[in-house]
Formats: structure tokens, C-alpha cells, sequence
């Protein structure tokens, strides 16, 4: 074989290029903290990474979303717990206007305070979330979600819920129109009504029997005769209930095809009392309406102010029962929202973890590799510096 030295200082500078080329990349490894810097240089370990990536950016998406459920749910949490108090604090002044020594400026004062606290809860119902919307207003909506009208308060916003756009199906705003204005009447089996009575009112009544519970309506009839007092029930689908000129105790409960009333007083001749099914239609606000009208009228007798307390009583806790029902959902999709935080937080986890095991660098024998190269490289740049004090004319002179 011919050796020139063309060919030595060829096969040094070829040899001096790879070193320096290794050295290059091992301090960019070292410099980026990566093992793959280019998917040639492990295309199934940067498949890996890519995926992995992917994972976690999917992940921090839905975390913005569930941030944003969080921050709305909080938001509705904590009106509806200022609605709530709002409620029990006008639940206390219809107490208070039972009072039988009050008169009739005195209860007019417990009204105009139950009047404010109305305002109060419009304000609450109206509530801002912040960013231009309404917690309340449904499915969206640029205005305030309820409107004061001359017939009581009307929901004009989007009936429904706004839900995040992402994997985790949370809300953003509950519908207003259900929580506030479709609570359920009466006892939320049946509801009592006094029609035309002065001198006796009813209570909410309650169920003794639930497989008896018909679904019909109910009237229950005063009559006096004789210095007695008796009452018959009719059905309003005209079934015969049996119940006909039974003698009336004051106070006594008084049953019916699984339900039962009290009714306290003197009933008239004539006067009539109903049971009717309950519907999800109570308003909160027209139930304070109600209280406040009938408490600022005057001349009213102690069995129409005790029926306006009575009513204005179980109208108000359904209505109260109602927002903690949505208070308590409220509160579940915080913890869902705790819950996938959690899973959230293991995804992107075992996404960093995935990305980490494909494409980082182990340091320590980065470094080892690294200096093994240096070595190398220091070693080509001594060889190839004697190759060229080499020649073989050197050897033809001797």
C-alpha cells in the first residue's frame, strides 16, 4: 500500500472534523439538557416526546377551562349563599309581624323592611360575573338576566347552561329563571289556600299517606247550623272523598286521601279552603310581594294577618330550600372541579415524565461522554499538528 502525505494529512483532518463535530453536538446536549435535538437523531424517541407534548398541552387547555368553571362556580356559590341569608332575614321580620300587638303602621314598618330586602336579592339575582355576563343569565345574555315588570319580576335571559368547551363538561352560569323563579308551591306535594275566610286561616298541611296522594284538587266547605260548625270536602273530578258534614274542631287536623290540614279559627257559613297539587312555579319575588301588599293593608283581622304569616312562611322556605338545593349542586361541581384538578394534574405529570424519559439528557454521563470527546478531540489536534512537521522528502535527504 502507497503512503503519501497527502493522505495522512487527509485521514488526520477527516479524523480532527469528527471529533470536532462530536464535541459540538455533546456541548449542545449539555447546553440544552436534551438527548434528542432532532428527530434524526431518535426518531421513535421524538415520536414519543411529540405525543407526549401533546398530551400536556391538551391538559393545560382543559386546566384554563377548569379554572374558568371554578371561578363562575364560586362566584354563583357565594350569591346564592347571600341570597339565602336574605331570605332567612325576611323570614324572621313575617315572624315578627305576627306580632299580635302590632298595628297596622307598625307592620307597614316590617313590610317596607322586607320591601328593601327584596331589592337586595334583585341585585343579587342580577349579579355580575366580572367579564360582562351575568352568573344567572342562563345560556348568555348582555343585559341583567331579570327584569322588574308590572306583573312581577320576568327572567329575560337564555334558559339552560353555558358549559366549558372542554373534556370536562362543567358549568359556566346556571339558569336563573330556575333557580329563582321556579321553586316549588306549597309543601311541594299540594299547596293550601284560604279563599274567602276571615276569621280562620290553614296551615301548609302535610303528608300522611303517600300512596294515597290522588293528584286532584280539593275544596273544603264551611256550613253553620244550629250554632255547629261542620265541613264537607268535594273532589274537582267530582270523585265522592266521603267526607260530608263532619263537626269542625278548631285546631284539629283534618284528612283527606293521604294529606292532612290544620285550620285554626271560626269559619263563617260559606267559607271555603282549597288543596291544590303543587307546582314549580313559586318566585321568590312574588312571594315577598305578596307579604308586603297584604301587611301594608289595613284593617285586616287577626286571622288574615296570621294566614298572610303562614303563607309567607312556607312560601319563603320552599324558596329557601330551593337556593340551597343550588347551592348544593353548586358546591358538587366544586368538587368535580377539585376531582379533575387531581387528574389533571397526573396527566401532565405522567406527560412530563413521558417527555422526559424520551428526550432528556442523563447529566452525569453527558458529562463523562463530554469529556471523554474533549480528550479525543485534544488527541486528534496533537496528531494532526506532528502530521504536518512530517514529510517523507524528509526521509529521501537522509
Amino acid at each position: 500500500m502507497r503512503t503519501s502525505s497527502y493522505l495522512n494529512y487527509a485521514a488526520s483532518i477527516n479524523n480532527l472534523q469528527t471529533r470536532q463535530n462530536e464535541l459540538t453536538d455533546a456541548q449542545q446536549r449539555l447546553t440544552s439538557g436534551l438527548r434528542v435535538l432532532r428527530a434524526s437523531d431518535d426518531p421513535t424517541a421524538a415520536a414519543r416526546a411529540e405525543r407526549a407534548r401533546a398530551l400536556i398541552q391538551r391538559s393545560e387547555s382543559t386546566q384554563r377551562a377548569v379554572d374558568a368553571s371554578r371561578t363562575s362556580m364560586t362566584l354563583t356559590e357565594s350569591a346564592l349563599a347571600d341570597g339565602g341569608e336574605l331570605i332567612q332575614q325576611a323570614r324572621e321580620l313575617v315572624v315578627a309581624a305576627g306580632n299580635a300587638s302590632y298595628s297596622d303602621a307598625e307592620r307597614a314598618d316590617v313590610a317596607n323592611q322586607i320591601a328593601a330586602i327584596r331589592k337586595q336579592l334583585m341585585s343579587v339575582a342580577n349579579r355580575s360575573d366580572g367579564s360582562g355576563g351575568y352568573v344567572f343569565s342562563g345560556q348568555g345574555a348582555g343585559r341583567p338576566p331579570f327584569l322588574e315588570r308590572p306583573g312581577g319580576v320576568d327572567y329575560v335571559g337564555t334558559g339552560g347552561a353555558v358549559r366549558v368547551a372542554s373534556e370536562e363538561p362543567l358549568p359556566l352560569t346556571l339558569d336563573g329563571g330556575e333557580v329563582w323563579l321556579s321553586s316549588p308551591s306549597g309543601n311541594g306535594i299540594f299547596e293550601t289556600r284560604n279563599v274567602d275566610s276571615t276569621n280562620a286561616w290553614i296551615d301548609a298541611g302535610r303528608v300522611t299517606a303517600p300512596d294515597k296522594i290522588t293528584g286532584a284538587s280539593y275544596t273544603i266547605s264551611f256550613s253553620n247550623s244550629g250554632g255547629s260548625t261542620t265541613y264537607s270536602i268535594t273532589r274537582s273530578d267530582g270523585v265522592d272523598t266521603g267526607i260530608a258534614n263532619q263537626p269542625f274542631v278548631s285546631g284539629q287536623a283534618i284528612e283527606v286521601d293521604g294529606m292532612a290540614v290544620n285550620i285554626t279559627g271560626t269559619p263563617a257559613d260559606g267559607d271555603d279552603f282549597e288543596l291544590a297539587p303543587a307546582s314549580d312555579d313559586l318566585s321568590v319575588f312574588d312571594a315577598l310581594d305578596r307579604v308586603v301588599s297584604e301587611l301594608k293593608t289595613p284593617l285586616r283581622t287577626g286571622a288574615q294577618v296570621t294566614q298572610t304569616v303562614q303563607n309567607g312562611l312556607r312560601d319563603l322556605d320552599g324558596a329557601a330550600d330551593h337556593l340551597q338545593s343550588a347551592r348544593a349542586m353548586t358546591g358538587e361541581v366544586l368538587n368535580r372541579i377539585d376531582a379533575v384538578d387531581g387528574r389533571l394534574d397526573d396527566l401532565k405529570l405522567f406527560g412530563e415524565s413521558t417527555r422526559s424519559d424520551a428526550e432528556d439528557l442523563d447529566m452525569v454521563q453527558a458529562i463523562s461522554d463530554f469529556q471523554n470527546q474533549q480528550t479525543g478531540y485534544q488527541a486528534a489536534l496533537q496528531t494532526y499538528s506532528t502530521m504536518q512537521r512530517m514529510s517523507l522528502f524528509d526521509y529521501i535527504k537522509t
